[in-house]
Protein backbone atom coordinates (compact mmCIF):
# COMPACT_ATOMS: atom_id res chain seq x y z
CA UNK A 1 0.00 0.00 0.00
CA UNK A 2 1.42 3.36 -1.04
CA UNK A 3 1.62 6.08 1.58
CA UNK A 4 -0.32 9.37 1.25
CA UNK A 5 2.87 11.17 0.25
CA UNK A 6 3.26 13.67 -2.56
CA UNK A 7 6.98 13.58 -3.33
CA UNK A 8 8.29 16.92 -4.56
CA UNK A 9 10.54 16.09 -7.51
CA UNK A 10 12.58 19.28 -7.30
CA UNK A 11 15.66 18.76 -9.45
CA UNK A 12 16.95 20.37 -12.66
CA UNK A 13 18.21 17.00 -13.89
CA UNK A 14 15.64 14.83 -15.69
CA UNK A 15 17.69 11.65 -15.29
CA UNK A 16 17.89 12.25 -11.55
CA UNK A 17 14.13 12.88 -11.45
CA UNK A 18 13.44 9.58 -13.20
CA UNK A 19 15.76 7.76 -10.81
CA UNK A 20 14.02 9.33 -7.80
CA UNK A 21 10.71 8.01 -9.10
CA UNK A 22 12.14 4.56 -9.68
CA UNK A 23 13.58 4.49 -6.17
CA UNK A 24 10.43 5.57 -4.32
CA UNK A 25 7.39 4.64 -6.39
CA UNK A 26 6.59 1.55 -4.31
CA UNK A 27 5.97 3.81 -1.31
CA UNK A 28 4.84 7.15 -2.78
CA UNK A 29 1.29 7.73 -4.01
CA UNK A 30 1.87 10.99 -5.94
CA UNK A 31 4.82 12.70 -7.65
CA UNK A 32 4.79 16.49 -7.76
CA UNK A 33 6.35 18.17 -10.79
CA UNK A 34 6.77 21.87 -10.20
CA UNK A 35 7.27 24.97 -12.27
CA UNK A 36 11.04 24.59 -12.60
CA UNK A 37 10.62 21.02 -13.80
CA UNK A 38 7.92 21.92 -16.32
CA UNK A 39 9.80 24.92 -17.71
CA UNK A 40 12.94 22.82 -18.04
CA UNK A 41 11.47 19.65 -19.56
CA UNK A 42 7.93 20.51 -20.68
CA UNK A 43 5.38 17.94 -21.76
CA UNK A 44 8.07 15.40 -22.65
CA UNK A 45 9.42 15.58 -19.11
CA UNK A 46 6.01 14.83 -17.65
CA UNK A 47 5.61 11.90 -20.05
CA UNK A 48 9.04 10.59 -19.05
CA UNK A 49 7.93 10.45 -15.41
CA UNK A 50 4.56 8.93 -16.31
CA UNK A 51 6.34 6.19 -18.24
CA UNK A 52 8.13 5.09 -15.07
CA UNK A 53 5.26 4.78 -12.63
CA UNK A 54 1.59 4.11 -12.02
CA UNK A 55 1.63 6.67 -9.20
CA UNK A 56 -0.39 9.84 -9.72
CA UNK A 57 1.09 13.04 -11.15
CA UNK A 58 0.67 16.40 -9.43
CA UNK A 59 1.45 19.22 -11.87
CA UNK A 60 2.22 22.15 -9.61
CA UNK A 61 2.08 25.14 -11.97
CA UNK A 62 0.08 27.46 -9.68
CA UNK A 63 -1.72 29.11 -12.60
CA UNK A 64 -2.85 32.67 -11.88
CA UNK A 65 -4.12 34.94 -14.66
CA UNK A 66 -7.35 36.08 -16.22
CA UNK A 67 -9.87 33.23 -16.71
CA UNK A 68 -9.40 33.09 -20.49
CA UNK A 69 -5.62 32.64 -20.17
CA UNK A 70 -5.88 30.07 -17.39
CA UNK A 71 -8.46 28.14 -19.39
CA UNK A 72 -6.07 28.01 -22.34
CA UNK A 73 -3.16 26.94 -20.15
CA UNK A 74 -5.19 24.18 -18.50
CA UNK A 75 -6.41 22.98 -21.87
CA UNK A 76 -2.84 22.94 -23.18
CA UNK A 77 -1.81 20.35 -20.59
CA UNK A 78 -5.10 18.46 -20.34
CA UNK A 79 -3.90 15.70 -22.70
CA UNK A 80 -1.25 14.82 -20.10
CA UNK A 81 -4.06 13.96 -17.70
CA UNK A 82 -2.28 14.85 -14.48
CA UNK A 83 -4.29 13.84 -11.43
CA UNK A 84 -3.80 17.30 -9.91
CA UNK A 85 -3.17 20.76 -11.37
CA UNK A 86 -2.69 23.76 -9.08
CA UNK A 87 -4.15 27.22 -9.54
CA UNK A 88 -3.99 30.15 -7.13
CA UNK A 89 -7.36 30.47 -5.43
CA UNK A 90 -6.75 34.21 -5.17
CA UNK A 91 -7.41 34.38 -8.91
CA UNK A 92 -11.10 34.10 -8.06
CA UNK A 93 -14.01 31.78 -8.64
CA UNK A 94 -14.27 32.42 -12.39
CA UNK A 95 -10.59 31.65 -12.92
CA UNK A 96 -10.81 28.39 -11.00
CA UNK A 97 -13.94 27.45 -12.93
CA UNK A 98 -12.21 28.13 -16.23
CA UNK A 99 -9.44 25.68 -15.32
CA UNK A 100 -11.94 23.06 -14.15
CA UNK A 101 -13.88 23.28 -17.41
CA UNK A 102 -10.72 23.03 -19.52
CA UNK A 103 -9.33 19.97 -17.72
CA UNK A 104 -12.35 17.94 -16.55
CA UNK A 105 -10.34 14.77 -15.94
CA UNK A 106 -7.97 16.54 -13.55
CA UNK A 107 -8.48 17.56 -9.94
CA UNK A 108 -8.07 21.32 -10.12
CA UNK A 109 -6.34 22.18 -6.87
CA UNK A 110 -6.73 25.59 -5.26
CA UNK A 111 -3.65 26.97 -3.53
CA UNK A 112 -4.54 29.17 -0.55
CA UNK A 113 -1.69 30.84 1.40
CA UNK A 114 1.83 29.66 0.61
CA UNK A 115 3.43 27.84 3.52
CA UNK A 116 6.58 29.92 3.08
CA UNK A 117 4.65 33.00 4.23
CA UNK A 118 4.58 34.07 7.87
CA UNK A 119 1.76 36.08 9.43
CA UNK A 120 3.73 39.28 8.84
CA UNK A 121 4.20 38.32 5.18
CA UNK A 122 0.46 37.79 4.81
CA UNK A 123 -0.21 41.26 6.21
CA UNK A 124 2.52 42.86 4.11
CA UNK A 125 1.02 41.70 0.81
CA UNK A 126 -2.33 43.16 1.74
CA UNK A 127 -4.49 40.43 3.26
CA UNK A 128 -6.75 41.98 5.89
CA UNK A 129 -7.22 38.74 7.80
CA UNK A 130 -4.83 36.25 9.39
CA UNK A 131 -3.27 33.44 7.38
CA UNK A 132 -5.84 31.07 8.86
CA UNK A 133 -8.88 33.16 7.98
CA UNK A 134 -7.49 34.05 4.56
CA UNK A 135 -6.80 30.39 3.77
CA UNK A 136 -10.35 29.45 4.73
CA UNK A 137 -11.84 32.18 2.55
CA UNK A 138 -9.67 31.20 -0.41
CA UNK A 139 -10.53 27.53 0.00
CA UNK A 140 -14.23 28.34 -0.12
CA UNK A 141 -13.72 30.42 -3.28
CA UNK A 142 -11.79 27.60 -4.96
CA UNK A 143 -14.36 24.92 -4.13
CA UNK A 144 -17.16 27.19 -5.33
CA UNK A 145 -15.30 27.44 -8.64
CA UNK A 146 -15.06 23.68 -9.03
CA UNK A 147 -11.75 22.83 -7.34
CA UNK A 148 -11.70 19.25 -6.11
CA UNK A 149 -8.63 19.68 -3.91
CA UNK A 150 -7.16 22.41 -1.73
CA UNK A 151 -3.58 23.18 -0.73
CA UNK A 152 -3.18 24.76 2.69
CA UNK A 153 -0.69 24.69 5.52
CA UNK A 154 -1.18 21.96 8.13
CA UNK A 155 -2.11 24.62 10.67
CA UNK A 156 -5.24 25.40 8.65
CA UNK A 157 -6.46 21.85 7.98
CA UNK A 158 -9.20 21.72 10.60
CA UNK A 159 -10.67 25.13 9.76
CA UNK A 160 -10.52 24.50 6.01
CA UNK A 161 -12.17 21.11 6.37
CA UNK A 162 -14.97 22.61 8.43
CA UNK A 163 -15.51 25.25 5.73
CA UNK A 164 -15.45 23.08 2.59
CA UNK A 165 -16.99 19.81 3.74
CA UNK A 166 -15.80 16.24 3.42
CA UNK A 167 -15.46 15.77 -0.33
CA UNK A 168 -12.61 18.05 -1.50
CA UNK A 169 -9.16 16.67 -0.79
CA UNK A 170 -6.78 18.60 1.44
CA UNK A 171 -3.12 18.53 0.45
CA UNK A 172 -0.58 20.00 2.84
CA UNK A 173 2.98 21.10 2.17
CA UNK A 174 5.00 22.41 5.08
CA UNK A 175 5.31 19.03 6.77
CA UNK A 176 8.61 17.92 8.23
CA UNK A 177 9.77 15.01 10.38
CA UNK A 178 10.26 16.26 13.93
CA UNK A 179 14.04 16.45 13.63
CA UNK A 180 13.75 18.78 10.61
CA UNK A 181 11.01 21.20 11.69
CA UNK A 182 12.23 24.78 11.35
CA UNK A 183 15.22 23.87 9.23
CA UNK A 184 14.26 25.43 5.88
CA UNK A 185 12.06 28.00 4.17
CA UNK A 186 8.74 26.68 5.46
CA UNK A 187 7.12 28.88 8.11
CA UNK A 188 3.87 27.16 9.10
CA UNK A 189 4.83 23.54 9.64
CA UNK A 190 3.77 20.30 11.32
CA UNK A 191 4.98 16.71 11.31
CA UNK A 192 3.50 14.44 8.60
CA UNK A 193 1.83 12.24 11.20
CA UNK A 194 0.13 15.19 12.87
CA UNK A 195 -1.03 16.59 9.52
CA UNK A 196 -2.67 13.29 8.55
CA UNK A 197 -4.23 13.03 12.01
CA UNK A 198 -5.64 16.54 11.58
CA UNK A 199 -7.40 15.48 8.40
CA UNK A 200 -5.03 15.97 5.48
CA UNK A 201 -5.54 13.50 2.64
CA UNK A 202 -2.02 13.93 1.28
CA UNK A 203 1.20 15.50 2.58
CA UNK A 204 3.86 17.03 0.35
CA UNK A 205 7.39 15.97 1.26
CA UNK A 206 10.57 16.80 -0.60
CA UNK A 207 13.98 17.17 0.96
CA UNK A 208 13.36 14.89 3.97
CA UNK A 209 13.28 12.09 1.39
CA UNK A 210 15.22 13.36 -1.62
CA UNK A 211 18.31 14.40 0.33
CA UNK A 212 18.91 10.68 0.91
CA UNK A 213 19.76 10.38 -2.80
CA UNK A 214 23.35 11.39 -1.97
CA UNK A 215 23.68 8.00 -0.28
CA UNK A 216 22.16 6.10 -3.20
CA UNK A 217 18.87 4.73 -4.44
CA UNK A 218 18.52 2.16 -1.68
CA UNK A 219 18.92 4.80 1.02
CA UNK A 220 16.28 6.94 -0.63
CA UNK A 221 13.94 3.97 -0.95
CA UNK A 222 14.38 3.13 2.72
CA UNK A 223 13.77 6.73 3.74
CA UNK A 224 10.52 6.87 1.75
CA UNK A 225 9.45 3.56 3.28
CA UNK A 226 10.28 4.75 6.80
CA UNK A 227 8.32 8.00 6.52
CA UNK A 228 5.50 6.32 4.64
CA UNK A 229 5.07 3.54 7.18
CA UNK A 230 4.20 6.09 9.85
CA UNK A 231 1.34 7.44 7.72
CA UNK A 232 -0.47 4.22 6.76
Amino acid sequence: MKAPIVLAVDTPDLEVAVNWVRATQEHVRVFKLGLEFFLSFGHDGVKAIQAETDSEIFLDLKLHDIPHTVKGAAKAISHLRPKYLTVHASGGRSMVQAAAEAAPDTFITGVTILTSMSESDVQEVGFKSSALDSAVSLAKVAVAGGARAIVCSPLEILAVRAAIGVDPLIITPGVRPLEMVGGDDQQRTMTPEDAISAGANLVVIGRPITQSWSQGAQAMRERAELIGSSLI
